[in-house]
């Protein structure tokens, strides 16, 4: 006799077709009991609708996005936040069994980092190769770009603009010797400059050029962008270098000496006309042994859309990493420019010849 098996449950073929067991009574039993398997085998995936994210970036205004994914999806978002290098230490000590499904960098210099230890995998994605332009993609597919900031340099408007401040390779000309302010050679967005610069026009050239610039300083590096706008500012300094998002989360403040700091300098998007102006990234990548991929490409695939490129723009003062959308943040204030076009790939491949640049110049 043929038997039906369910859950423990052994009925014979014959008896199941019977007319006592196709009562109402037993079509609910039959049904709880299916009800229960189906409960059963989901709870041995508990993560089935979950995507855990490792993230550096801490925005609050980044939670609008985790909210709006989840709902969109179900998906519900796990955050655990710390920084870049504290993060990939975490990956590659919980190794396999890493509940890590993406980390999020803000620098092109850490997803390489990650990269070089082993512990992304490729992502494919028709769509993300749609949306993202080839500059903003890994060319293996190993991480993408999520949003930009534009390295720019600033100086005192009641001093006026020295000159000739056009391009990066203007901060080492001598007429302005004792005029910049900088932050210090081991801050990842000046590696990451330094990268492009050496992948334009190599170590030598670089190397020239950082020692104008050290020439030039007007102390010693120190503090962090917001500290070097500042100081440009107040008249310490006369020329420096920040990234975009820094001078308009000042713009936008509601502190009067915020804004006063923000409407005291002048900004310069370097090099248009010629290579563009240096962008960097905040990006991310699947990790490799990330026991939710599926949801995490979705994540991904969520991220590049038009409203969650908005969210990003206007939520912390960036620029979209998908081109033609119009952000309406104050970053826009700052006016249009010619971006670098260099694959920010090559931010990390030159990471240690910019350190070595900068050490043999004496950027301290």
């Amino acid at each position: 006799m043929i038997l039906i098996i369910i859950s423990g449950l052994s009925i014979g073929i014959n008896t199941f077709m019977s007319k006592a067991f196709l009562t109402p009574v037993f079509l609910l039993v039959l049904f709880a009991t299916l009800t229960s398997c189906m409960d059963e085998n989901n709870a041995d995936d508990p993560t089935a609708d979950e995507v855990n994210l490792y993230s550096s970036r801490h925005y609050d205004t980044d939670k609008a996005l985790y909210d709006n994914f989840t709902a969109v999806t179900g998906i519900k978002v796990n955050l655990i936040e710390a920084g870049a290098d504290e993060l990939i230490a975490r990956i590659q000590s919980e190794g396999v069994s890493s509940p890590a499904d993406l980390l999020v960098t803000v620098d092109a210099g850490r997803l390489w980092r990650a990269e070089q230890e082993g512990i992304f995998q490729p992502v494919k994605s028709a769509l993300l190769a749609d949306r993202l332009p080839d500059n903003m993609r890994h060319p293996e597919g190993l991480w993408i770009g999520l949003s930009k900031r534009a390295r720019v340099i600033v100086y005192n408007r009641a001093a006026g603009m020295p000159e000739p401040l056009r391009t990066y390779a203007d901060l080492a000309n001598p007429a302005h010797q004792g005029k910049v302010c900088i932050r210090s050679s081991s801050n990842i967005y000046n590696i990451s400059l330094m990268a492009s610069i050496v992948a334009r026009n190599g170590e030598a050239a670089a190397e020239e050029w950082a020692a104008g610039v050290v020439a030039n300083f007007a102390r010693t590096p120190q503090s962090n962008d917001t500290g070097q706008i500042r100081a440009v500012a107040s008249g310490e300094c006369g020329i420096a270098i920040a990234n975009t998002y820094y001078l308009a989360r000042l713009a936008a403040s509601e502190d009067p000496q915020d804004q006063a700091v923000a409407s005291a300098v002048g900004v310069v998007f370097p090099d248009q006309g010629g290579n563009g102006t240096h962008v960097n990234i905040s990006g991310a990548g699947l990790v490799k042994t990330a026991p939710n991929s599926e949801n995490a490409i979705r994540f991904l695939e969520y991220l590049v859309s038009d409203d969650a490129q908005l969210l990003f723009a206007n939520g912390n003062y960036e620029y979209p990493a998908v081109p033609g959308l119009a952000a309406t943040s104050t970053v826009v204030a700052l006016g249009d420019f010619e971006e670098d076009s260099l694959n920010t790939s090559e931010l990390g491949l030159n990471q240690a010849a910019a350190l070595m640049v900068f050490d043999r110049a004496g950027w301290k």
